[in-house]
């Protein structure tokens, strides 16, 4: 072993500041867009927000695209400069926070700031303060809720229950006379520890005389698995009663909700804010950046004037701060670019889906955007990623309109959407009494010219949760 010195020649890509912050501002979702724009006017004092104008304002950047017939002719000449070329420099995957729009806190609700969202344990704690019960019992049923999943099931036995209270002198048979009061709580069918104990709990609260109430509960406690296949001759027959007493009970047993906790516990709805808006206007679609997702920014000149008549390290601060506020902005407006281009790309691809819906879907890949645009194709995947269109059909993600391809009789091809379409449309139309078999979807599929294997249905149906032939069929 000796050290020695040697020469190499090689070529190695640096990623200058510039391209670093508008590849991050790329892949951003429109709440982490929002949020990091915030978080860029509190630590830059010489970037602002422009205020609205209401006449429009030409910005060097194409706000709306009208497709005809040629995606050439419609996209923007004039193209933002950057230091470098969009290259795969990055991971595609966007940073998996869940940052917050930053809105201002003027414009929420009084309820959504200070209220807090109503969950099934308060609502269960809420009715136990209003229900006569000695302190021994109190201390039960508070473990009985703690013990409770968002559906309102058990996750503990009474047994396991009664085990883990730190009370002396407390037999079993207290704690489930604790537990027979708490199942007669709202929503009804709470504290259960199946889904049979759950409906059953359901049907003895129902009044006396509602029909087919004892046959629904002696289907239940019996019969239960058999429920979703069983012909109602055959239950009828083992139960000695009528066929028309079986189908009424079965009607019953179907009115009930095997999930009571999930009527009480909310969640946070997270609304969808689209990117971009594609509008019919003239018989031709038109895109159109969506002017909300971020404000517009400028220099504050007045400010950049104040520091740079200051001393040595204000002149510094004042240059270091502008060039950055530039950077900043000359990097949204090549995301707005970036993403206009990609979205007329794409709906001059799928103006069928936009004509007809889902079964008019083409196939369509990230290589052939990316061709047309002349951009690589881990930019049009960041380009698409968490960002979202609003059509006449409703919002999709950009993500959504792409799909492998299936070859059709005809010799053309056919979107895997389009295939989930016309099953999901078939199935709909399926004799409920006699569903069809995944080789049947085959063969209708071919009949339209769609050439699929048994086993790639399978796949697509379990894919929008389709259950097979026998869990479909009904015999009322």
């Amino acid at each position: 072993m000796k050290q020695a010195l040697q020469l190499k020649l090689g070529q190695q890509l640096t990623l200058t500041p510039q391209l670093q912050q508008a590849i991050k501002l790329l892949q951003l979702s429109t709440l982490d867009l929002q949020q990091t724009i915030s978080e860029t006017l509190a630590s830059n004092p010489l970037l602002d927000e422009e205020e609205q104008n209401p006449e429009p304002v030409d910005d060097g950047v194409a706000e709306r695209v009208d497709f005809s017939e040629s995606v050439s002719e419609t996209m923007p000449d004039a193209e933002l400069q950057v230091d470098t070329a969009w290259e795969d420099v990055m991971p595609s995957s966007a940073p998996a926070s869940t940052s917050v729009s930053g809105a201002s806190g003027d414009d929420l609700l009084f309820a959504d700031r200070d209220s807090l969202p109503e969950t099934l344990q308060s609502h269960l704690l809420w009715q136990l303060n209003l229900t006569r019960f000695s302190e021994t019992d109190h201390s039960i049923a508070l473990a009985f809720i703690d013990a409770v999943d968002v559906d309102g099931r058990l996750t503990q036995t009474p047994e396991q229950v009664h085990e883990t209270l730190a009370i002396e002198d407390v037999e079993l048979d207290e704690v489930m006379a604790v537990l027979h009061r708490l199942q007669h709580f709202e929503p009804t069918g709470i504290f259960a520890s199946d889904l049979r104990e759950c409906l059953l709990i359901q049907l003895r609260q129902m009044a006396v005389e509602t029909p087919h109430r004892e046959t629904a509960g002696l289907l239940v406690s019996r019969h239960i698995e058999q429920i979703p296949i069983a012909d109602p001759k055959n239950l009828a027959r083992r139960m000695r009663t009528t066929p028309e007493d079986i189908i009424g009970a079965l009607s019953l047993i179907r009115s009930l909700n095997p999930t009571p906790g999930s009527t009480v516990a909310t969640e946070t709805t997270e609304y969808i804010v689209p990117d971009v808006f594609v509008k019919r206007v003239a018989g031709k679609w038109r895109v159109e950046l969506n002017p909300d997702v971020a404000p517009k920014l400028r220099i504050n000149d007045h400010y950049a004037e104040l520091l740079s008549a200051g001393s040595t390290s204000d002149r510094d601060y004042a240059r270091n701060s502008v060039q950055e506020a530039k950077w900043f902005i000359k990097s949204l407006l090549s995301r707005n670019e970036t993403l206009l281009k990609v979205s007329s790309s794409i709906v001059q691809h799928q103006r069928a889906f936009l004509d007809y819906g889902e079964e008019a879907m083409r196939p369509l890949i990230l290589a052939e955007i990316a061709g047309e645009v002349d951009l690589h194709e881990s930019t049009v995947s960041r380009a698409t990623t968490r960002k979202y269109m609003h059509t006449p059909r409703g919002i999709y993600e950009l993500k959504y309109f792409f799909s492998s391809h299936v070859a059709t009789t005809e010799g053309g091809e056919c979107s895997s959407t389009a295939i989930k379409a016309l099953i999901k449309r078939i199935v709909a139309d399926e004799n409920p009494r006699k569903p069809l078999s995944d080789a049947k979807l085959c063969t209708l599929l071919a009949d339209e010219g769609v050439v699929v294997a048994r086993r790639t249905v399978a796949k697509y149906r379990e894919q929008m949760n389709i259950g097979p032939s026998n869990e479909r069929k009904r015999f009322i």
